[in-house]
This record gives structure tokens, sequence and C-alpha cells, in this order.
């Protein structure tokens, strides 16, 4: 009966067409806790360049992981779901969130901050203290959890969709948001034609819309057509750039999507919103940025 198994799982992996699909039924298969993962062991293993290149997206992701789990929690004071985690990463093979978790676990770089239910690998506990404490985390987090609002915005150059330059000189003495989002992100995709909808509303006003889109900082698979697309079909009709990695870094390492920062004249974040907003929260912040 085992080897049945076996052999089911190794004609799975191999004739799966998705290499996500395979480096991930590879990983259930083969992590195991305590046991860290070798990199250039899996390396041997996948070699195709389409399997390289979800390698590389996955160990990107690996360290973002701990600082999407403190934003979160920080922000909105819940645990996020392994649901919530797969939006965010765009994890789309069933149990991939669950298995990047289990290698976090096993790695001796991460501290080892979570609690999980071991039957259905929900996170149930996080300590704060300890992922804070750490020489590699803490220093990145210092200034998300102490807060943004009060504080000014930090400054950024970023290039349009249109191939233009923006920077945020351009924007002193104007009230604006920046809101950072990636293409296909659920909680995006309700967001944007909120957005939308405000924008049309507050722009004669003097309110301006800078969405950064953070698709290739993360290494996901959309081109500019895609990009067009989506622009299109959601109506969006504020302004669109790539975000980059300075601009990321300064703005705390935004790991949560979206994650919005609302501006007043002066150059002072007034709201700091993390993931889906309603209209009414979206308008009231909008507001208190144009006082």
């Amino acid at each position: 009966m085992y080897r049945l198994a076996v052999i089911a799982l190794i004609s799975l992996f191999f004739q799966s067409a998705d290499p996500e699909i395979r480096i991930v039924e590879y990983l259930k298969a083969n992590v195991q806790p305590g046991k860290p993962v070798i990199v250039s062991e899996i390396n041997k293993v996948f070699t195709a360049p389409e399997e390289q290149k979800v390698l590389n997206r996955l160990f990107n992701t690996f360290f973002k992981i701990p600082m999407f789990i403190v934003q979160y929690n920080t922000s909105t004071k819940k645990i996020p779901t392994l649901q919530e985690l797969s939006e965010q990463f765009n994890f789309k093979v069933p149990g991939e969130a669950d298995i990047m978790l289990r290698i976090m676990e096993s790695d001796p770089r991460i501290p080892k901050f979570l609690a999980r239910d071991s039957k259905t690998g929900e996170i149930t506990e996080i300590d704060m203290p300890k992922i804070t404490a750490s020489p590699q985390f803490g220093r990145v987090l210092e200034r998300t959890i102490a807060g943004w609002e009060g504080k000014p915005e930090p400054p950024f150059t970023i290039q349009m969709y249109d191939g233009k330059t923006l920077d945020s000189a351009s924007l002193a003495g104007k009230p604006h948001m920046v809101y950072v989002w990636f293409t296909n992100c659920p909680p995006c995709v309700k967001t944007a034609p909120l957005l939308t909808e405000l924008y049309t509303k507050y722009a004669k006003q003097g309110f301006q819309i800078i969405g950064a889109n953070a698709d290739k900082v993360l290494d996901l698979p959309y081109d500019d057509a895609l990009r067009a697309d989506y622009v299109k079909k959601l109506g969006i009709n504020y302004a669109t750039a790539y975000l980059n990695t300075k601009m990321q870094n300064d703005y705390g390492g935004v790991s949560v999507f979206p994650t919005m920062f609302f501006v007043d004249k002066n150059g002072l974040i007034v709201k700091h919103f993390v993931n889906f907003q309603d209209k009414t929260a979206l308008e009231a912040a909008i507001q208190s940025a144009m006082k």
C-alpha cells in the first residue's frame, strides 16, 4: 500500500504541467519538522528555467512571511488565516501556505514566534516579543509597529505606467494617498473600485491617488499588457506606477496588500490602513488628509 502511494505521488509530481504544483508536492513529501530545507538540494531537483523562476519567487517570499504576519497583527489585532496568507503571497496550490510555514518553522534563522493548530495548520498565537527582538527582523518592524500616523511621508521616486517619472516632491502641498497593491490581489480587487469612485469625487478638490503596483518587487508573473488590461477592466482612473524596492523598504517593508498611506498638504501621514477597508473608512481618511 505504501509503495503504491509513493508511486502515485511520483506520478503526480512528474505529470503535472504546472511547475509550482510539482515543487509544492515535492516539499510536502520531503519537508520534515526540525530539519531545515537545503536550497542547493532543491535546485538539483528542479533545474528547468520555469521551475527556477518559481523557486526564486518562493525563496523571496520566505522572509516576507514573518513581516506580513506581524504587520497584519499589529494593524488589525487579528491573526491571519492560511487563506489570507495565500491571497497575500499568490499561493495557488492547495496546502502551499501551510508548507511554507512548515519550512519557516524549521529554519534556524527565523525566531520560533508562532503556535499553530496541529490539525488545521492555522496560526493560533503570535509571540510578538520574539520576532521584534530578532536582529534580522526587529529593526525593519520597528517603524511599522510604532505607527505611521503623524510622521512625515518618506520621499520617493517611481516610474509611472506611461513611462514618466513621479517623485514625492511634485506632490508637495497636495493632499494625496499612496496605495500599494498588486495585480489580482483579492482585497485589492475589492478596494480598487471604491478608490476609483472616491477619486472621481475628490480629484476636483485637489486630492491625488498614486497606485504603486508591487508585481515586480514580488516577482509575480504579470506583464505590462496584463496590468493594462487589469486597469481597464476595473476602470482605474488614478495614477498607476511601479513600486520599487527602495520605496517598499522606506515605507516600512510593506508586505500586507493593499497598504494605504493618506498624506495631508503638510506631508504628514494622517491615516495608515492595511488590507481591505470599506468605503466609509476610506472616505473619512481622504477627508482627514484634506483638512
